[in-house]
């Protein structure tokens, strides 16, 4: 009896161990899938965080090749200021020569009263003869200075326009094909909308950059022009040492050297430069005052509406063999020539031999909208069905972000397309977690 209910037990751990290796391979089955899905999951998320990653290195180059454009807009004004300078001073210089060559006044005086240094720069004007047509609308630094002009104008403009119009284009393609170079084994990934989807679920980059008044460009102009001496206002008077007139024994004869070089309302440039002499003199009538003598004289406008910015007359006399000085002046202007301290006479001259060089003005130019923000970012979401038939939802985002260097000591500078220190780098994506599914 024993023996025999031995027997009908001895089948019931071969059931019990069936139905426990079927769990098993279920577990191992279910989980080997769920390994797989996650695996796929990961790699899905690296190849996406790769893609938007490039599409955010593709707007922080243009944002950079923008920023290097506005600086070399800047450096050709600059460029464009020295031009307009050395015309001026080109012309002057040719003026001086030919009061040199007449004596008037002659270069002894200069030296005796003001020094051997002044009466040596006025010999050194002999060598500046040959500058005549230099100046001129058709010499050759009139004609590179409309090169500047021209290459601001066109190449810049069509540059800058073609890169921000470009960048969400170039920025699609560049996630398409990091997305087709991954998944190049599936032909018919973006044939079929079931295999794959791509999406854009958050994008800022449109409405980030604006194009902004010439205006606006103004103040970075001078400053940079603020850096170059042979751009800075040529103000020097020089006295002789000794008493000339016991009517007044506090002035003395003076050489009066004005100039600068200027950028008006419009952005458009003008330089003038000139030297007179002014020697005291007094008369009963009218007393102690300055007979001047003009020495040399230039002036380049880019604009005829310009003004030389100092006192003139249209038509001076060419000279005062009959009539004095000191009667026209009272007679047709109303310079101050008792105690002024510019050179009317060089300057009349300046302004009725003037050269008006065409070209200049500022051009609009893109800057960010806003300098407080200090990035631009876009998130996708990548659907794909897995080959064990999962739908895999990913999402990444990427930001371009102005990343000030560490070595700057401005760390409190705003965002803006004047300095190229955009980056790419990704950011986080947990806001959009729960569209991923």
């Amino acid at each position: 009896m024993h023996k025999s209910a031995v027997y009908k037990q001895s089948g019931q751990a071969l059931v019990l161990a069936i139905i426990m290796i079927g769990v098993i391979l279920t577990a191992f089955v279910f989980f080997f899938r769920t390994g797989k899905v996650a695996a796929s999951r990961l790699n899905q998320t690296h190849i996406l965080d790769t893609a938007v990653y490039s599409g955010a290195l593709v707007q922080a180059r243009a944002l950079n090749t923008i920023s290097y454009i506005n600086r070399a807009h800047i450096g050709h004004q600059v460029a464009m200021a020295h031009l307009v300078t050395l015309g001026s001073w080109a012309q002057f210089s040719y003026n001086e020569s030919n009061q040199l060559a007449s004596g008037n006044p002659p270069a002894y005086l200069l030296s005796m009263m003001f020094g051997n240094e002044h009466g040596q720069a006025y010999m050194s004007a002999a060598k500046a003869a040959g500058l005549a047509g230099v100046a001129s609308t058709s010499g050759d630094l009139a004609s590179a200075f409309r090169m500047h002009n021209n290459l601001i104008d066109t190449v810049f403009q069509h540059a800058q326009k073609s890169i921000l119009n470009s960048v969400p284009s170039v920025r699609k393609s560049i996630i398409d094909s990091v997305i087709k170079q991954n998944y190049e084994n599936n032909k018919n990934v973006f044939g079929d909308a079931t295999k794959f989807g791509l999406e854009i679920i958050d994008d800022t980059w449109d409405g980030f950059v604006k194009q902004v008044n010439a205006q606006g460009l103004k103040s970075s102009i001078q400053h940079s022009v603020s850096l170059y001496r042979f751009l800075d206002p040529r103000d020097h008077t020089t006295t002789n040492p000794w008493v000339v007139d016991a009517r007044c024994p506090h002035k003395r004869h003076e050489l009066r050297r004005r100039g600068s070089t200027q950028i008006d309302s419009t952005g458009r440039w003008a330089s003038s430069d000139t030297q007179s002499f002014h020697a005291l003199r007094s008369n009963r009538w009218i007393g102690c005052y300055y007979r001047e003598y003009a020495m040399g004289w230039g002036y380049i406008p880019t604009s005829s509406m310009h003004n030389i910015g100092t006192e003139y007359i249209d038509n001076p006399p060419e000279n005062f063999s009959s009539q004095d000085f000191w009667r026209w002046v009272k007679e047709s202007t109303n310079w101050n020539i008792h105690s002024g301290n510019s050179n009317p006479l060089s300057s009349s001259k300046a302004v009725s031999q003037r050269q008006v060089w065409s070209g200049g003005g500022l051009q609009p130019f893109f800057d960010v909208t806003d300098p407080k923000l200090f990035s631009t970012k876009f998130a996708l979401r990548l659907k794909r069905i897995s080959p064990e038939n999962i739908l895999v939802s990913t999402v990444s985002a990427a930001e371009t972000v102005f990343a000030i260097p560490i070595i700057s000591k401005n760390k409190s500078e705003r965002a803006s397309l004047f300095r190229p220190y955009w980056q790419a780098r990704l950011s986080s994506s947990e806001v959009y977690r729960d569209q991923e599914h």
